[in-house]
């Protein structure tokens, strides 16, 4: 079992250097970061988790700017999107900075992905909320033609460009592996179509189950990261009699003394797991 965080970065906690430096000194493998571009006022999308809508949501970080940040300060530690929300990026910019965080990291970048539930902050980028499964969809298979064709084209329904030149192209080959977030079969079924790993919530469903699910639908051994798991030993235990290969704790948004005693709580759970 590996270990990393998922968690918010704002500007009112620790700094992303900060943060990376601390998870690769207490040997965690990777950290997934959270993304909204912005919360509109008018909160008519309920939260998820019910009630109000934590500020954290509100004050993100450009999740690649915090990656590279980051990257510069770490060697080994993994760099990841968690979850990226590709419905509100357009694919070509996108493209660049994905391939960007990989080449200045080494090929250490993991590109977490999703749709979103915030209907409002999606219309703002021109985004249906009823087609944004397909819109998703095209987007990453037209990333993917950037990332590895170099002279990349795309004809779709919501993406359309001629032949163009893209560059950098990713250090991994054929690049960074796309984690697919969510449990829904369409989801799950992603995995299967262009996912390199799947990245489900914690306490979403009978995971053992799921979990052979998609393998057996991918036809390999696809790799299986919790994301927001709790420190909680016994739920971690059913995590690794499950097949997960990674736990990501959920690492509350707090200034860097706070954070730095938390991760060295979980670093306590770790070495339990060895």
């Amino acid at each position: 079992m590996r270990f990393g965080v998922s968690t918010f970065i704002t500007d009112e906690g620790i700094r992303p250097a900060d943060l990376g430096r601390a998870l690769e000194e207490r040997g965690f493998d990777a950290v997934f970061l959270a993304e909204h571009t912005h919360i509109p006022a008018s909160r008519e999308s309920p939260y998820p988790g019910g009630g109000d809508l934590p500020r954290i949501y509100y004050r993100t970080l450009d999740p690649f700017v915090a990656l590279g940040a980051m990257a510069s300060v770490t060697e080994n530690l993994l760099l990841a999107t968690g979850i990226a929300l590709v419905v509100e990026r357009d694919p070509i910019t996108t493209a660049k900075e994905v391939a960007s965080l990989d080449l200045v990291s080494g090929g250490r970048a993991i590109f977490g992905i999703g749709a979103g539930w915030n209907r409002e902050e999606m219309r703002n980028h021109g985004t249906d909320p009823r087609t944004r499964g397909a819109l998703m969809d095209e987007r990453i298979r037209a990333m993917r033609a950037l990332w590895t064709q170099e002279q990349a084209e795309f004809h779709g329904e919501h993406v359309d460009f001629d032949p163009v030149y893209a560059w950098p192209k990713p250090v991994q080959d054929p690049h960074p592996p796309i984690y697919v977030g969510g449990e829904s079969d369409r989801a799950r079924a992603r995995v299967a179509e262009y996912g390199g790993g799947w990245l489900p919530r914690a306490g979403s469903g009978d995971l053992a189950s799921m979990i052979a699910e998609v393998r057996e639908r991918a036809g390999w051994r696809v790799p299986v990261s919790v994301y927001s798991a709790p420190d909680d030993a016994a739920e971690i235990a059913s995590y690794a009699e499950a097949g997960v290969d990674r736990t990501l704790f959920l690492l509350p948004t707090e200034p860097r003394d706070t954070t730095l005693r938390l991760l060295d709580g979980y670093t306590a759970l770790m070495r339990d797991f060895g």
